[in-house]
């Protein structure tokens, strides 16, 4: 079977992006563990769990389609110094990927691959709910630090 190779770049791309979120949100877990907030910390790790689960959907799909799963090396890790920060950079991550999952899901419609494009748009709607918690969780924190 012959792949697209759009859109094994735009899985590559995907499990990629997946896993370097996994790999970011679990450092910055520990890293506010570290900091005394043990529940933030509880947060994040749930998070890192859901992105994780977009990685393995994403490299089961890649399986069906006969697409080597490898993923490209990883961004370093961003933490952040403060709290406020630390959602700045999350906030860019999600931008990221909500970008790229309208773009493959709208790349999937013009080819007709219902099944990613329904996977790509699957993604994206939990991608889209994790920038709207980041976007409420800075604003929280700007109108405390306003105070």
């Amino acid at each position: 079977m012959q792949t697209d190779p759009r859109l094994s770049g735009y899985l590559s791309r995907a499990l990629s992006h997946e896993l370097a979120a996994v790999q970011q949100y679990l450092m910055q877990a520990k890293l506010v563990d570290l900091w005394g907030m043990a529940e933030m910390s509880t947060q994040m790790c749930k998070d890192v769990q859901e992105e994780l689960a977009h990685a393995e959907r994403l490299m089961v799909r890649m399986l069906v389609l006969g697409i080597p799963s490898n993923a490209t090396q990883l961004p370093p890790v961003r933490t952040g110094r403060c709290v406020e920060e630390m959602w700045q950079i999350n906030r860019l991550l999600e931008i990221e990927a909500v970008r790229l999952y309208e773009e493959g899901s709208l790349y999937c419609a013009r080819i007709r691959d219902s099944e990613t494009q329904s996977l790509f748009d699957d993604i994206l709607k939990e991608e889209m709910g994790h920038l709207a918690e980041i976007e409420r969780l800075l604003s929280t924190q700007q109108k405390g630090t306003k105070s």
